[in-house]
């Protein structure tokens, strides 16, 4: 007798609150609604889409906390831009359960440091490079702490992505970063010259940041990244092995 198979999954509709913030976010990524503008109060919405006021509130609360939309003084709803570290975290859970490795994550950050230290190198103002200066020096007061060095780390890639004019490379670094952090830190704890190494490759790129360099900006952004993927090595890993939930768990909260 021949065993029957169900091919179908039982159909489960979607709530009445979750469509609420669909259709709100939807107005939003159109551009049909710009940062900035009202989409109205509660009781605005719940005559609009006829359903009742917890519903509403249900799906608000879902877009409030992505950061897309917030309360007002008079208690209207407006759209705002979105966290940068809560659009990275939730396509940074995506890295995760797709299972990427730590040489996807290396060649993907090899492509955009590239990019970013060329358009640091030819755009950065005064005040940026001033803000990089400060990062350095911080980092080599606190050499004997790989956490802390780590997270200097991330925030001097993010000043440089800040630093390169380019919102749209800013954007695209901030998942991965989160990443990039917990595998620093990893490195920093088990090879000793680690920290040395990281704070003279940021010297160097700083320097070349400073002159306008940028054949030398993308010299040492190889060689840095370079010296991430070997440390990795050095500290026993394998760089075909998926990044999963143990590095995330030492992430910092936010990024800079």
């Amino acid at each position: 007798m021949t065993e029957h198979v169900e091919k179908f999954r039982r159909i489960h509709s979607t709530p009445a609150y979750q469509l609420v913030a669909e259709a709100i976010e939807h107005r939003i990524l159109t551009g049909d609604i710009r940062p900035g503008e009202p989409i109205g109060t509660e009781a605005e919405l719940v005559k609009q889409f006829g359903v009742n006021r917890s519903t509403v509130r249900e799906g608000i609360r879902l877009l409030e906390h992505d950061g897309i939309i917030q309360r007002q003084s008079n208690r209207r709803l407006a759209v705002s831009l979105p966290h940068y570290e809560r659009l990275a975290s939730r396509t940074t859970r995506a890295m995760v359960l797709h299972e990427v490795t730590f040489r996807e994550l290396y060649e993907a950050a090899m492509a955009l440091q590239l990019a970013t230290i060329e358009g640091a190198a030819q755009r950065a103002t005064a005040a940026m490079i001033a803000e990089l200066e400060e990062n350095v020096a911080r980092t080599a007061r606190v050499l004997g702490d790989p956490g802390a060095v780590a997270e200097l780390d991330t925030e001097f890639h993010a000043l440089i992505g800040k630093a390169s004019g380019n919102r749209v490379l800013q954007l695209a670094r901030e998942p991965s970063d989160l990443l990039v952090y917990p595998t620093t830190k990893l490195i920093l704890d088990k090879v000793p010259e680690g920290p040395a190494r990281l704070l003279h490759a940021h010297r160097m790129l700083l320097e070349a940041i400073r002159r306008r360099d940028v054949e030398a900006g993308r010299l040492w952004a190889r060689r840095h990244l370079n010296d991430w993927r070997k440390g990795f090595e050095r500290a026993g890993q394998d760089l075909d092995r998926p990044i999963d939930s143990p590095y995330l768990g030492a992430a910092p909260t936010s990024s800079s």
